[in-house]
């Protein structure tokens, strides 16, 4: 069922820019919870939505998709109006969608290493690993993105070489270090404060995580790839939350 379901996400999230109705039938929606705050419940059918969509000819591509008991999350890029990057986590009940979280931001870099937002590794690697590596993330989202904790950071990553996707930071542990150390990101102040969900297939763990980012409340979505038992490549979405006032539905984002 795992591969049926990366399948179906698959033809769903392609389903936007193609429009087929089909790719629709994996969502029940009698029963869908979106937590994207600014999609609105009810409004409008998913195969009139997609259908609506596709004629303003965008582009979707999956570059990574993954599986961890109800839940398939996937890496993704946007091109509508504008380039977009995106990380979408769907939960099931069987053979159906029922639930709905997303992080969206503008595409931007490469950064100074000369990554994009979405290159690099793509292939799950050591299955077994999957709960170790789980465990290794979500305690390294604990002691070093929201307690800083960083005389902790080398034993999390160190020793093999640390590739970044973020872009605005370069390749490498004193990089990374001094991101850190500044609590800042182009000048701009980030604070990690609640972390909601660790997801985890293999080498890849996705964490969910809520702060503020120079002062406006934010979801930041980390994913990481691991590898013998360290921290070695790291990709990431940010996006503002809007205030409740504003929201389209009471799901909340997380």
């Amino acid at each position: 069922m795992t591969a049926e379901r990366k399948d179906s996400i698959r033809a769903l999230l392609k389903g936007i820019e193609t429009g087929d109705p089909a790719a629709v039938a994996v969502v029940n929606e009698d029963k869908y919870i979106q937590h994207n705050p600014q999609t609105q419940e009810g409004s409008e059918g998913l195969a009139a939505l997609f259908k609506r969509l596709s004629k303003t000819s965008p582009r979707v591509n999956i570059v990574r998709a993954f599986s961890d008991g109800d839940y398939v999350f996937a890496h993704t890029e946007y091109d509508f109006a504008t380039r977009r990057i995106g990380f979408e986590v769907f939960r099931f009940e069987g053979d159906q969608a029922v639930e709905h979280w997303d992080n969206i931001q503008p595409r931007r870099g490469p950064n100074p290493s000369g990554h994009t937002m979405v290159d690099g590794a793509t292939t799950v690697a050591d299955p077994d690993s999957t709960e170790a590596n789980r465990a290794i993330v979500r305690s390294f989202v604990e002691d070093i993105l929201i307690s800083r904790r960083l005389d902790r950071l080398d034993s999390y990553i160190g020793g093999t070489p640390f590739t970044q996707h973020n872009p605005e930071m370069a390749d490498g542990l004193p990089a990374l270090r001094a991101a850190l150390e500044a609590q800042s990101v182009d000048g701009v102040m980030i604070g990690y404060d609640k972390s909601h969900r660790v997801l985890a297939e293999g080498s890849f763990v996705l964490s969910v995580s809520e702060g503020t980012l120079d002062g406006v409340h934010t979801s930041f979505y980390d994913l990481f790839r691991l590898a013998e038992g360290k921290i070695v490549e790291h990709w990431d979405t940010i996006e503002a939350i809007p205030p409740p006032s504003e929201w389209k539905n009471q799901n909340g984002k997380f």
